[in-house]
């Protein structure tokens, strides 16, 4: 693959990030059923709309062949944080460990863009995930496709 064969996708997805979630079941009688909690459904229809409102080309052809994906999840600091403790969190020194896990940020983000930016996730062979602090919180995703 030349370096020159090289196509960026990127897209911001404002508010605090979001992972996830396990699927419900339900029991009607004898038959138990899933569904996808109501949280999860409407972060992923939301990551959509951010996706299409950047590109509105997304209707257009899917990106093709192995995909490399770069996510960056920006969390709010706790508000009880000293100035001190602030700033090493905003300087990247600290990072959040709280919830949710960045594979769950990582699935819910790429799952959200199956069919609209790329045919399946399973396209992805390459993948970073980030959890960061910022007064601005956001997920900034960038696919890099080599097929252009």
């Amino acid at each position: 693959m030349e370096k020159d064969d090289i196509m960026n996708i990127l897209i911001t997805i404002p508010g605090e990030p979001k992972g996830k979630g396990r699927p419900r079941f339900k029991r009607a009688g004898r038959f138990v059923s899933t569904y996808t909690p109501e949280e999860t459904a409407s972060y992923e229809n939301f990551v959509k709309v951010c996706f299409l409102s950047e590109h509105p080309q997304g209707n257009g052809p899917l990106l093709e062949g192995e995909l490399e994906a770069e996510i960056k999840a920006y969390f709010s600091p706790p508000k009880s944080t000293s100035k001190k403790k602030l700033q090493l969190m905003l300087d990247g020194d600290i990072n959040p460990t709280k919830k949710p896990d960045t594979d769950n940020i990582a699935k819910i983000i790429l799952d959200s863009l199956n069919g609209i930016a790329f045919h399946d996730d399973s396209q992805i062979v390459r993948l970073v995930v980030e959890k960061r602090y910022s007064n601005n919180p956001r997920v900034e995703l960038k696919l890099i496709s080599y097929e252009v």
